[in-house]
């Protein structure tokens, strides 16, 4: 059991983006995320247990985040729906590991209309 000072999980992730408006259509319409609530020019999304908080800032002050990858099911079918809904990716999916067990790690890279660079990642066990 972990003790009351644990780390136990991330809680909140937080980039910056230049457009409420266009950055609610995104991570809501287009990845599916759920909206939780929106305060002026902050905007919250839930993503399994851990909170998106994104803050829209004025272009000339936005600066890259920190890469958020995304845990899907499969990746190739994640890129091919979100290719279709118009995400354009740095490169398709591609191995980026295998593990010892024969685990093998897939993801692919994009952007969401602010520059952030997001990516989607899953595990394909082997076969048995």
């Amino acid at each position: 059991m972990p003790s009351d000072t644990a780390l136990t999980s991330v809680g909140q992730i937080a980039l910056l983006v230049t457009d409420i408006g266009e950055t609610e259509r995104f991570y809501g319409d287009v990845l599916g995320l759920t909206h939780l609530y929106t305060f002026g020019e902050l905007t919250f999304f839930a993503c399994g247990d851990t909170r998106l908080f994104l803050r829209a800032v004025p272009t000339a002050e936005w600066v890259a985040g920190s890469l958020v990858y995304l845990r899907v099911v499969d990746t190739r079918t994640a890129y091919e729906r979100l290719s279709a809904d118009g995400v354009t990716f740095a490169e398709g999916p591609h191995v980026i590991h295998t593990h010892d067990d024969g685990t093998v790690e897939w993801m692919a890279f994009f952007h969401d209309p602010a520059g952030n660079m997001l990516a989607v990642m899953s595990q394909e066990r082997p076969v048995s």
